[in-house]
């Protein structure tokens, strides 16, 4: 009996950047480098998705080059990196921050809040200990930052408690209001309006480009990269990824500090060393 054929190459890389594509230093290596442009080459788009807002990416597009699309803040921005522009906001509605607030400090009284707005982050005045280092662009209370453009990521952080407890009880307050994950080492919990993840954002973006499920090949290591994990045809979590991630991908790639996402993308599309 003959081996079947191989599975049809991806016609789109998906990859999230913390603890995935980037080095230990939050870098793009020159092999991670090769690799993409060898891919751009071949006319095939990666598309960064990250929960990370659009203020933490300018020094990335000088590494990887002014192309493509990201998808930024868990999937509540789409940026178009070639123009330097934002293309379409999924927000969360003012009134449903305010419910959100109050549905965590019912089960956990010493939560503190803030909102990356698409002007940057602003916070109450306990958020963090050092408010200098975030620069924000407003301080105060909560229904006050809620005062300017479009608030596409709610953050809430707790002072000592456990990050995946934490996580767990505010997610249990938000059921039915928000989407709730974690990305983070601490008890930082990120918010996005209901329904808004990395993957049902990307499902819309190749939906536009004429891209199915099952032409993607994407890669995570946190729980806020689970969506896009299980949507993907192809995936992989890092190899030192969070156990939620690794349970859900398909396969496994290399460390992040090691080319893991580089090495996997050169051994499917036949690149070499």
């Amino acid at each position: 009996m003959s081996a079947p054929p191989p599975p049809p190459l991806p016609r789109l890389v998906a990859t999230d950047l913390d603890g995935t594509l980037l080095d230990a230093q939050g870098r793009v290596t020159p092999r991670t480098r090769e690799v993409l442009k060898a891919l751009e080459d071949l006319g095939v788009p990666t598309v960064f998705v990250t929960g990370r807002p659009v203020r933490w990416m300018e020094t990335l597009w000088e590494e990887v080059g002014d192309v493509g699309l990201a998808i930024c803040s868990n999937g509540a921005v789409v940026y178009d990196v070639a123009r330097h522009v934002v293309r379409d906001t999924r927000p969360v509605a003012a009134a449903t921050v305010l419910a959100i607030a109050d549905a965590v400090r019912a089960v956990e009284p010493h939560a503190r809040f803030a909102v990356e707005r698409l002007d940057g982050m602003a916070h109450e005045p306990d958020f963090v200990k050092d408010p200098e280092r975030f620069r924000p662009t407003a301080v105060g209370a909560l229904p006050e930052l809620l005062d300017g453009p479009d608030v596409v990521k709610v953050l809430v952080r707790h002072p000592d408690a456990d990050p995946e407890t934490f996580w767990r009880a505010v997610e249990g307050a938000c059921a039915g209001l928000a989407t709730v994950t974690w990305s983070s080492v601490g008890a930082l919990v990120e918010i996005s309006a209901d329904g808004v993840t990395k993957a049902t954002t990307l499902a819309l973006l190749c939906a536009d480009l004429g891209v199915a499920a099952d032409e993607v090949v994407a890669f995570g290591d946190m729980p806020n990269d689970v969506p896009l994990l299980a949507w993907a045809g192809r995936s992989y979590a890092m190899a030192d990824a969070h156990p939620t991630a690794r349970a859900v991908a398909g396969g496994l790639a290399g460390p992040h500090d090691e080319d893991g996402v580089a090495e996997v993308l050169a051994g499917i599309f036949g690149l070499g060393a």
